[in-house]
């Protein structure tokens, strides 16, 4: 009898084992699903429950009795839904139609007012963001029709801005009018403060102050200087601002200045972006800069002087029977180099050619938010976009050398589904020269991307990611941007060498646990990742040189903090002949983890980098 109790308890463990991870199904949304902060209201449900008691014994021996004990647990009941897919367009369509009356801004400060003494000083210290500010970011306007899509639409717009941390909405059907309804859009501001350290090659250190949310009016301003870690000589200052919507135009005003040791910054932008269905587009900039260009081929930085404008445009309208928009966009750079490496020729460094392009793009694209977390976040709600993309781009180019025209084409596609979400991309653009008929810097680029449902580990949420990136050049010329290399974004995390190729294909993979631990507010992952890579000049990827690096980190980030996630990351890396030169240790804000949007943009020739 003992025995059988024995087994029964071992197979009771495996099956507990199996079980403690699971997959949260998505579903749709319901309305106040998501908790305003999905981390702290399972961090206070965990301390709140205890224990239940045991609903049979296991005996009168001791060996069972502890084993029993050791593999008994609670249900684990997700009752947070962390990874419900929720597409709040759906349950807002019983009011489409219906005229919008009241609309009432409820702002809240950064802490909860009930926080410790920290917080309640950092409320008190910090202006709340202007009623005005968040009015003139509303697509809508109190008489409009109520439209599910585009009401969520300027959710997403909402959370986005930078000193914004949260943004909730209630609608109200009115009591006395059937055809009326109040929203209540409610916002929770971010700590916008921040002080910034940067530390460079040689010798070169930067210090800043920030805040994105200047006296409560959106804007934001960045100070900076630069000085040596050497002997604490002056490198210069820089200046930012940026206005996120100028007059409620919903046009982004950006200006930068200044200079450091070895770079100088003029730099001036007005833009906005399509924003609805129908819809239109427009922006200029212009920017003179000096900076130190790494010149792959030389493995070195050589200083460039460069002045360049844009001005594009663009138009959208929304076809009703397709439920996707036409676009048309036009595009014109002029780029002129002040300064520049010697060698520069016709069919010698390129990209450093002075150069004029109009383009001209034309497409279809639809793009719709759900609305999710854990994901790119610690634990707040976020809207991930998913539809699709697909362009087409002509233009012409003229020079100091050449001219030609430029043919290119482009398709995007995301959404979720049981897997996960996935998402792939294809570019493909090449030039033809006007003197020689020649197809010329051709390039292709691939990419991949999926993350999983969000795994159920005990009291830790867990998420796979998977990234593929293929990328190819033919009919290239020599000289920098000629080739490619493993970049941040395109890479292996833990490989220092340079490896140059014009065939490069990446897979990187990565697991994050995101913890329950919340010490003084701050979130808590870890991660470990296993890139794989092959770049050479082959045509064939497989007879290229082959690389790999593992490792894993931790990540912190408070999400009512402007601050970016601070990463800690220790890594090895490997090619054919064993161990290579490694990265093994690195303390930045930077991670690969990004998110994908579908709506056009200006035209662009496909990058090869």
């Amino acid at each position: 009898m003992a025995v059988r109790r024995y087994i029964l308890l071992l197979l009771l463990g495996a099956v507990s084992v199996v079980c403690r991870v699971t997959a949260a199904r998505p579903d749709t949304w319901a309305a106040e699903r998501f908790p305003e902060d999905s981390l702290s209201r399972m961090a206070e449900e965990r301390n709140r429950r205890l224990y239940d008691s045991l609903q049979s014994k296991a005996g009168r021996h001791a060996l069972p009795r502890m084993l029993y004990r050791l593999i008994s647990a609670r249900p684990r009941v997700d009752t947070l839904e962390n990874d419900r897919v929720l597409d709040e367009s759906r349950a807002l369509a019983r009011y489409k139609g219906k005229i919008i009356g009241d609309i009432v801004i409820e702002r809240r400060q950064v802490f909860r007012p009930d926080g410790n003494w920290l917080q309640r000083t950092g409320n008190k210290v910090h202006l709340l963001t202007r009623e005005r500010v968040i009015r003139r970011d509303l697509l809508f306007r109190s008489g409009d029709p109520f439209d599910p899509g585009l009401v969520v639409r300027n959710m997403q717009l909402l959370r986005s801005r930078r000193y914004i941390s949260n943004v909730g909405l209630t609608v109200r059907p009115d009591t006395l009018d059937t055809t009326r309804v109040d929203l209540v859009i409610r916002t929770r501001d971010s700590w916008t403060v921040s002080v910034d350290v940067g530390f460079h090659s040689e010798g070169r250190t930067m210090a800043g102050l920030s805040d994105a949310n200047v006296l409560g009016t959106g804007n934001m301003l960045a100070v900076k200087t630069n000085f040596s870690r050497k002997d604490f000589s002056y490198g210069g200052n820089l200046i930012e601002y940026g206005i996120p919507n100028v007059l409620g135009s919903f046009f982004t005003a950006d200006f930068a200045a200044g200079r450091d040791f070895y770079k100088s910054t003029l730099d001036m932008k007005l833009c906005r972006e399509f924003l609805r269905p129908t819809d239109y587009e427009a922006g200029a900039s212009y920017s003179d800069l000096k900076f130190k260009q790494y010149m792959i081929e030389q493995d070195t930085s050589l200083l460039v002087k460069v002045r360049n404008f844009n001005v594009w445009g663009g138009y959208s309208r929304f076809l009703a029977p397709i439920r996707s928009s036409a676009f048309l966009t036009a595009h014109y750079n002029r780029r002129r180099f002040v300064r520049r490496p010697d060698g520069v020729s016709a069919s010698h460094h390129p990209a450093l050619h002075g150069r004029d392009v109009m383009l001209f793009g034309a497409g279809l694209y639809r793009e719709k938010f759900f609305t999710a977390n854990m994901i790119y976040g610690f634990g707040t709600r976020e809207y991930l976009a998913a539809g699709y993309k697909a362009e087409f781009v002509s233009g012409y180019s003229w020079g100091e050398f050449d001219e030609g025209l430029y043919f290119g084409a482009g398709l995007k596609a995301g959404g979720f589904c049981s897997l996960g979400y996935i998402m792939g991309g294809f570019s493909l653009g090449s030039s033809i020269d006007r003197a020689s008929g020649r197809w010329s810097r051709s390039a292709v680029d691939v990419d991949l991307r999926w993350f999983s449902p969000l795994f159920i580990m005990g009291r830790s949420r867990v998420r796979q990611f998977l990234m593929l990136n293929y990328t190819q050049g033919w009919n290239r010329d020599t000289g920098n941007d000629e080739s490619i290399r493993f970049t941040r974004r395109n890479g292996l995390q833990a490989l220092k060498e340079h490896v140059i190729g014009t065939n490069r294909t990446v897979l990187n993979t990565e697991t994050v646990f995101f913890t329950p631990w919340q010490p003084l507010g701050f979130r808590i992952a870890f991660f470990g990742f296993a890139d794989f890579g092959l770049i050479g000049r082959s045509p064939n990827t497989f007879r290229n040189d082959f690389f790999a690096s593992l490792g894993g980190g931790i990540r912190i980030r408070n999400e009512r903090l402007i601050f970016s996630t601070l990463q800690i990351r220790l890594g090895l890396a490997f090619g054919k002949g064993g161990l290579v030169d490694s990265e093994y240790f690195r303390l930045s804000s930077y991670t690969r983890l990004e998110q994908y949007r579908y709506r056009p943009q200006r035209p662009e020739m496909v990058a090869f980098e």
